[in-house]
């Protein structure tokens, strides 16, 4: 029978505790100095200081509604209305909003009985319920009001500009022009602009009622005005989504066409050379060790702006990817499948294509679509840097700072044209690998 150390064991088990011990100090200490130094490097105290919730919720209701601008040029004393602004949105001549009122004196109900008035020498008066009456006036490039010095928060003056933000609508006073903005919920013009002559028509009428255009068909003229919207650019951005999946398919593909063929060379089953596989493999760490962004910044001063550079960007990241994970796959077939093709009399290339290929194609495939369905959303990031596809235009309506709702319809189109991708991903997937239930 073996004696057993009991001091020794002892001192073993004091050993293991204190191990054990320090660890469930050590961990729970080291993530807590790892939570400072995030706080004091990201400086998370001036961050908040630094936030506008303001600008925040204004960001936020511009992605959902629009603003009517009414502008009076203070030289000439001429009006204009136009539906954000855009000379694109204008009221045709003699039309207006129904909520402003009157001629020699412009009277535009805001709602909230808020009421701004446009009158003549280049005054303007704003009714603002429980402020009172604010009077402006025009004198070259400075304006002078009745503003006392200390204004509330939702005023900014001085003697260049006056801003006025109030619940129901903004009114912007300098020297060359008064402008006043009315918000309202909704996309206005998203289906037809003023010049079209189904504007202000319902799906009812355009589909069951009279003709509207006597030149065309209602059906017809409908979606040709939509199709041609020149607010909303149906058509520039159905051509811009099929840009940006043309990339992600063409650069996926592409990839693994390449890929293929090298991943024999970096498998050690089917490359005995030492000096093959370790050059090969070191190719792939290279391609993939850089990132598309970085490739679509490089090849952009090779091939210029467009979706071939960032097909190419893709492709050649996707190749390093695909090169890894088909070799690692090579290595992994069952030599018994390859042994009984062999067994036939068939040749090297034939045990290859009967042997090895059957085995592979399963997760080749899988990785194939899922890497398809992930390029979808990176082609979106690389057209915005490349000036192609639905990214590019994404990035312009961001860098106006005030079309928010087309950056919204953007986003959801994004979102929509994933998810499209991902259900035709795994309906292929399901139809030439199979489903598990």
């Amino acid at each position: 029978m073996t004696a057993i150390d009991l001091s020794l064991t002892k001192a073993q088990a004091d050993t293991l505790f204190a191990r054990k011990r320090l660890f469930a100090f050590a961990i729970p200490a080291i993530l807590l100095a790892y939570f400072v130094y995030i706080f004091f490097a990201f400086d998370i105290v001036g961050l908040a200081k630094r936030a506008n919730w303001d600008n925040a919720v204004t960001l936020a209701s511009d992605s959902w509604s629009y603003k009517t601008h009414v502008t009076r040029d203070n030289r000439s004393g001429e009006m204009e209305y136009a539906v954000e602004g855009e000379r694109k949105g204008a009221y045709p001549d003699g039309q207006r909003p129904d909520w402003v009122t009157g001629d020699e004196i412009i009277t535009i109900d805001l709602g909230g009985d808020t009421i701004v008035r446009l009158l003549s020498d280049r005054r303007t008066e704003v009714d603002v319920p429980g402020f009172g009456l604010i009077e402006a006036q025009a004198e070259g490039r400075r304006i002078t009001t009745n503003l006392p010095r200390e204004t509330p928060d939702w005023i900014n003056a001085s003697n260049r500009r006056v801003a006025i933000t109030t619940p129901e609508g903004r009114i912007t006073i300098t020297g060359s022009k008064t402008e006043v903005f009315n918000y309202f919920p909704g996309w206005e013009l998203f289906w037809f602009t003023f010049d079209s002559p189904y504007h202000g028509h319902g799906l009812g009428e355009i589909l069951l009622g009279d003709r509207i255009d006597p030149a065309r068909s209602n059906i017809a003229g409908a979606i040709s005005d939509w199709w041609n919207n020149a607010m909303w650019r149906h058509k520039d951005v159905a051509w811009a989504i099929g840009e940006t999946i043309l990339m992600a398919f063409l650069g996926t593909m592409g990839a693994a066409m390449i890929a293929l063929p090298l991943s024999f060379m970096a498998a050690k089953r089917f490359a005995p050379l030492m000096v093959i596989r370790a050059v090969t493999r070191r190719l792939f760490d290279f391609v993939r060790g850089v990132d598309a962004l970085i490739w679509t910044v490089v090849l952009a001063r090779a091939f210029g702006p467009g979706p071939l550079t960032g097909t190419l960007a893709i492709l050649i990241t996707d190749t390093g990817t695909f090169g890894k994970i088909f070799s690692e796959a090579l290595e992994n077939v069952d030599q018994k499948q390859i042994e009984g093709v062999g067994s036939t009399g068939a040749k090297p290339l034939q045990r290859y294509r009967f042997g090895v290929i059957p085995q592979v194609v399963p997760v080749l495939l899988a990785q194939i679509l899922y890497f398809l369905e992930s390029n979808t959303r990176s082609a979106t990031i690389i057209g915005a840097i490349t000036g192609g596809g639905i990214g590019l235009m994404l990035t312009q309506a961001i860098q106006t700072q005030k079309d928010w709702e087309e950056v919204a319809y953007y986003i959801i189109l994004i979102v929509c044209m994933v998810m499209v991708m991902d259900s035709v991903s795994g309906w292929l997937r399901a139809k030439l690998i199979g489903r598990k239930d």
